[in-house]
């Protein structure tokens, strides 16, 4: 969709001279008054109470009405809080970063329980939870006794609707068509559906509620991308004859992908209020995610010059700071690959809660469970050229990724026999049982207005497993089988148009099953499970009173924590058979905390927030594996250290003492500035480093995760917003929020030397807003500075992000007091998302996911 129709269709949406008669005007205005308390203002000012009424620092989502948060996924809506930022995962917002912390240091709870996570780690896809099934979300930026332990940066708090506090039944639908422009490109499917629902009724004179709740999104999953694999740094030789050494590429990949990305959840949830004195919950929660990506890609990997050997086939040298950077090179193959990639994804979150009044004691008791799974594989039927050609190239950084091949790419007879590799299919599966029980009551003790007790029980087991297996064929591919596809700025591809029916034409009905194949001994290796066993107890006291002058509210308490946890795999010793291996480990933390408010004026419109804790995170499960490999000098009386690489079942949690500062000015509903600072002294930060330790009472050199020395995190952020309803009309339906944070830290990942995972120097927003008349709109951009990621399953890979900015916006029109229409463009400037290794501005990986466009109709029952 070229930029002037967008234009156009916008203009038409918000430039309608009048409604149609039959929506007349003692029609519209009812629809006004509704959306004027439900829509943007209203979550505003309801976001901003539970903000300011808290006694910790807390970001807040509110929805502006049944079913509607501001975004398709609660992600997306996070990620444009003060101080949050998300890694965009096939162009959406998924994990999130908090002051300048990556995914390690951020806890997810679902209605204040944890959740299971299908990442390898302890990571939450918050992009599995729709709008429809979320009431809103709370981000805790200070410890409370009371919390889950797990988020040093944030606690994320994800909400679903409480139908008993509704006002009789309620139900709303929505509808959308999601256009991608780059599936456009690519010359597949661009227009998908999203659909959506939430139903909310009261029952047995309004003592029992029911909700219910669904969503459906199948978006195209299309990006263009161009990966360089990196320099033979130690192997190189001189090119130019000038005696230095020119480092070379070891090869580049182009590939385009165009899939499915399939998301479904449903939710329900029994609100029974017993007697007076009783309310019974129950409630369930599950996800489906199904990415199906067909891919095309090309392969150049002759390209090292391993000691020199193809110096002489090297010409027109572009070489800057060591670097072969561009040049031709004659006499090299080509491989081409046409791929699928498959991964399926499930989460189930379900819990029985009841609350009870017993005298003046309040008690809450509640049991959950969680699951999440993922099944992952990556088939790939490679090819490679018949003849060697020449190929030409300019990596030169900042995103220039020019290259093209002499070969004749696109055309099946240009390849020999297929191979068909089946890499890593691999399973995840986490389990999460946990009960709790808390109690509290009203206390008239001087400054303690109530205590609370608590105690938590959990008990996880989390498993990966995979099998790789390839099969050859002295077949040929009918060419029948396969297309062309031309696309500007690449060469050539082939692609099989039915990747499953080809394959198993060729190899048989289970070529892409693993049952009866026997996983190779790195399969063996890869694998692991690692249990944890947690308890804890907690004290936590309200206070309320007057101290130098002025009154104050907040918390005290402390939290106990025991954990007892084990990891199991597979050892190999100087290349033997695996075999089995296992360690853990159980560790006390004492985790006190306290949130203070002071009142500046008689109002409480001004206040002082201060907090000091101790909070912890514990280590990523998958680096809790037991997993190793050995090598061992056997010589009679050697006395050389055992070497290799392992997993670490004995990492211990990651601690943080911290602060925090703020000051804030509730000046007006739905308005505030604030200013804040915060620090934390982080120590046994987690990371991967050559770690000497001992095996079986011998000295060993391993590369493995292990606790060191960590340092400081320290930030400011500043936050602005007002509803400008004090202008005349009609912009007195404007209102506009921004927020900046500045973070900085000394500690440093053991890798590359690189900058703590997730630390941005800058981060920020601006939302302007428009209510009015039944007109909605938000526009919105989100800017970062760079910062590095881990965005593989393989914790020491990381990337340099650079600095973003992603551009949004929303529009909608209630056509009558139930019906919506709505228009919302994303990723407006086109970002790219840009992954730079090794430090070298040279390797990046580049990739485009293009602009998205959803058009929809909304309908309130």
């Amino acid at each position: 969709m070229k930029q002037k129709k967008i234009s156009l269709l916008v203009k038409s949406l918000f430039l309608i001279p009048a409604i149609p008669a039959a929506f007349a005007q003692q029609a519209e205005e009812p629809s006004i008054q509704k959306v004027t308390v439900s829509g943007i203002r209203a979550s505003v000012r309801s976001a901003l109470s539970v903000k300011e009424n808290s006694n910790s620092m807390v970001e807040v989502v509110a929805s502006e009405d049944i079913g509607k948060l501001p975004d398709t996924t609660i992600a997306e809506s996070l990620a444009r809080l003060p101080g949050l930022a998300a890694g965009l995962d096939r162009g959406n917002a998924s994990q999130i970063v908090a002051r300048g912390m990556g995914e390690r240091f951020i806890g997810a709870t679902l209605n204040g329980r944890e959740l299971a996570s299908s990442e390898p780690n302890r990571a939450v896809r918050f992009e599995q939870f729709p709008s429809e099934s979320l009431s809103g979300a709370i981000v805790y930026k200070t410890q409370n006794a009371d919390l889950v332990e797990g988020g040093v940066a944030s606690s994320i708090d994800l909400q679903t609707v409480s139908p008993l506090k509704y006002s009789g039944r309620q139900a709303s639908l929505k509808a959308d068509a999601l256009y991608y422009s780059e599936a456009r490109d690519l010359d597949t499917k661009s227009v998908r559906p999203r659909l959506g629902g939430i139903f909310i009724d009261q029952y047995a004179d309004k003592n029992v509620g029911v909700a219910l709740a669904f969503s459906y999104q199948k978006q195209p999953s299309v990006e263009k991308r161009k990966n360089h694999w990196g320099f033979n740094e130690d192997h190189s030789a001189d090119i130019n004859g000038d005696g230095k050494v020119d480092k070379t590429p070891w090869g580049f990949e182009t590939e385009l992908k165009r899939g499915t990305n399939e998301r479904g959840s449903v939710l329900g949830k029994v609100e029974w209020k017993a007697s007076p004195d009783a309310m019974i919950t129950a409630d369930v929660y599950y996800a489906k995610n199904k990415i199906r990506e067909p891919a095309m890609s090309h392969w150049t990997g002759d390209l090292g010059n391993w000691d020199g050997w193809q110096s002489a086939n090297y010409s027109n040298l572009d070489i800057r700071n060591g670097y072969v950077v561009g040049a031709t090179v004659n006499n090299v193959g080509l491989t081409t690959n046409s791929t699928l990639w498959t991964q399926d994804m499930d989460n189930l979150a379900a819990g029985l809660n009841g609350k009870f009044n017993v005298g003046d004691w309040k008690v809450d008791a509640d049991i959950a469970t969680s699951s999440a799974g993922r099944d992952s594989a990556w088939r790939d039927v490679r090819q490679f050229a018949l003849n060697n050609g020449t190929i030409k190239w300019s990596f030169t950084g900042d995103e220039t990724q020019d290259f093209s091949f002499s070969h004749d790419s696109g055309n099946p007879a240009a390849f020999g026999n297929p191979t068909l590799y089946v890499d890593t299919d691999g399973h995840v599966d986490d389990r999460l049982n946990s009960a709790q029980l808390s109690a509290w009551r009203p206390l008239d003790a001087g400054m303690v207005s109530r205590i609370k007790f608590g105690a938590r029980f959990a008990d996880r087991e989390k498993k990966y497993d995979q099998t790789t297996w390839n099969l050859a064929s002295n077949s040929a591919i009918p060419a029948s089988a396969y297309e062309t596809v031309n696309v500007s700025g690449f060469a050539p591809f082939i692609v099989l148009k039915d990747f499953m029916g080809s394959a198993t034409s060729l190899w048989g009905a289970d070529a892409f099953s693993p049952d009866g194949r026997t996983p190779t001994a790195n399969d063996l290796l890869a694998g692991w499970k690692v249990k944890e066993k947690n308890s804890s107890v907690y004290a936590q006291a309200d206070l309320e009173g007057e101290l130098f002058g002025k009154t104050f509210r907040g918390n005290a308490g402390v939290r106990v924590v025991h954990t007892k946890q084990s990891g199991t795999g597979m050892e190999s010793i100087n290349g033997a058979a695996p075999t089995p291996a296992e360690g853990g480990a159980s560790y006390t933390r004492v985790l006190p905390s306290m949130n203070l408010i002071f009142n500046l004026d008689q109002a409480q419109k001004q206040q002082i927030r201060f907090s000091v804790a101790r909070a912890m995170s514990r280590a990523p499960m998958d680096e809790m594996r037991a997993s190793r490999q050995l090598a061992i000098d056997t010589n009679p009386g050697s006395q050389q250290p055992i070497t290799g690489s392992a997993g670490n079942p004995g990492l211990l949690p990651m601690m943080s003492n911290q602060v925090d500062l703020s000051w804030q000015y509730y000046f007006d509903k739905g308005s505030l500035v604030s200013a804040g600072v915060f620090y934390k002294k982080v120590s046994d930060y987690i990371g991967i480093t050559t770690d000497h330790t001992t095996v079986n009472g011998r000295a060993a050199t391993l590369t493995r995760s292990v606790n060191g020395e960590g340092g400081n995190v320290r930030g400011l952020e500043l936050v602005a917003q007002h509803a400008f309803t004090g202008l005349p009309a009609p912009f007195d339906g404007l209102g506009v929020a921004a927020n900046f944070s500045y973070n900085d830290s000394d500690i440093k990942e053991y890798t590359n030397n690189y900058p703590m995972v997730g630390l941005m120097k800058r981060n920020g927003g601006l939302t302007l807003w428009y209510e009015k008349a039944g007109y909605e709109a938000r526009v919105s951009a989100n800017y970062h500075s760079a910062f590095v990621r881990m965005p593989r399953w393989t914790a020491g890979y990381m990337i340099e992000n650079p600095a973003e900015t992603y551009v949004s916006a929303n529009f909608s029109k209630w056509l009558t007091p139930q019906l919506q229409l709505r228009l919302g463009l994303d990723n407006i400037t086109n970002q790219k998302v840009v992954e730079t290794q090794s430090n070298n501005p040279y390797m990046q990986n580049v990739m485009e996911y293009g602009r998205r466009y959803n058009l929809g109709l909304s309908y309130k029952f």
